[in-house]
């Protein structure tokens, strides 16, 4: 196995810090991450359409195939004012690295390119891809299942912050959005309206006795409504004639968009159905590429049973190689939701760092959790591969 230093896995990560790349503008994050693919040896370095690397180390062709995956993504700094260390700046301060995206998660990402090039040149059996994904911090999932439509993959890690614990699955996503029709006229005359926030109201009171599922591996559902909105906005003298709510619905595992949607409109009993609609958001953004990402907010949930023989595999190669891992879920969604949730294919979790260190100020990863990090990948890697 190639011999790298510490040195180099943590400058993988700085650089990758020093680089704004809120989603949509994830281009020169990218060219950092293709730099250090192509300088540690990678076969294949290939950028697609949203703007997602891909990097690839050939295997003899007698193994099975291996997605790492991190997205390059992060959310905004917020209130600069409430960092006590440059955002970019990528400083080392008592064994820490400080920066939007240290946990969340460009350090998972170099620990991932570190490790991965460790096999290049000690062939494994199987091809080892390394992907560092766009736009996940909006759409869970979407620019991941693009690249596993080209790939074929026998199993995916995604690299989300877990304090270097196994994830054998986690809650999905959904926006769901509750609409109501009303009637606008002159806010002194309201006989002759039909004000759609009374309307709103006579359903969110009916939603909250919805009663939620639960599993006694991923918890239960979630479902908190995140923001109203009645039109027309301002409403100067005008009765609204639209109100809609969003809620954030956390889902367990085997909930389709179907189920949830007739769920929330069978428990509004009182309104027509021109009075209320029901349906899942749907959002779109521009990629770096100029290409245009769409997808409607659902992302499912996703379990993989604690004896299947892939867990037992990569955790006992965990252990064997000195992190003491726990298997344990996720309670927040992530790009599993297009590998394991959509596509069925086999896929963990397991990442440096803690998750209370996610879109916060002042954000940070401890180097030991990095190298420990890289260390996980490189056992995960020859767990799968044997």
């Amino acid at each position: 196995m190639k011999d790298i230093t510490d040195t180099e896995l943590i400058n993988i990560c700085r650089d990758m810090i020093k680089e704004s790349s809120i989603s949509g503008t994830e281009k020169q994050v990218v060219a950092v991450v293709e730099r250090w693919m192509k300088t540690l040896g990678f076969d294949e370095v290939n950028i697609d359409k949203y703007g997602s690397i891909i990097g690839k180390i050939k295997g003899t062709g007698n193994g099975p195939a291996v997605v790492l995956d991190g997205h390059v993504d992060t959310v905004g700094i917020g209130d600069s004012s409430l960092w006590t260390h440059d955002p970019f700046g990528a400083e080392i301060v008592d064994g820490k690295i400080f920066g939007r995206g240290t946990s969340d998660m460009k350090g998972a990402l170099a620990a991932m390119i570190y490790a991965a090039s460790r096999f290049t040149e000690d062939r494994l059996p199987g091809d080892l891809y390394v992907t560092g994904t766009v736009h996940e911090e909006m759409f869970e999932g979407v620019s991941l299942d693009h690249i596993l439509e080209s790939i074929p993959v026998d199993y995916v890690i995604i690299g989300e912050a877990s304090s270097l614990n196994l994830k054998i699955g986690q809650r999905g996503r959904a926006e769901i959005c509750v609409k109501t029709h009303g009637k606008s006229c002159h806010s002194s005359n309201p006989q002759f309206g039909k004000n759609a926030v009374y309307l709103m109201l006579k359903a969110l009171s009916e939603i909250s006795t919805l009663e939620l599922p639960s599993d006694k591996h991923l918890g239960s559902g979630i479902m908190e409504l995140t923001d109203i909105i009645s039109k027309p906005y301002p409403g100067a003298s005008v009765v609204p004639y639209e109100c809609t709510v969003t809620f954030d619905r956390r889902l367990i595992e085997g909930e389709t968009a179907e189920q949830v949607i007739a769920e929330v409109r069978g428990s509004i009993t009182s309104l027509t159905d021109d009075e209320v609609e029901v349906y899942i958001s749907a959002g779109k953004a521009e990629c770096h590429t100029g290409q245009e990402i769409t997808a409607n907010r659902f992302f499912p949930a996703w379990y993989f049973p604690e004896d299947s023989d892939f867990v037992k595999k990569v955790y006992e190669g965990l252990q064997e190689a000195g992190i003491p891992a726990k298997l344990q879920t996720y309670s927040f969604c992530t790009n599993g939701s297009a590998s394991a949730g959509l596509r069925g294919i086999p896929t963990l979790g397991f990442g440096p760092s803690v998750e209370n260190q996610v879109h916060v100020s002042d954000e940070y990863i401890e180097i030991t959790q990095l190298i420990q990090a890289s260390k996980g990948y490189c056992a995960i890697i020859s767990s799968l591969m044997r």
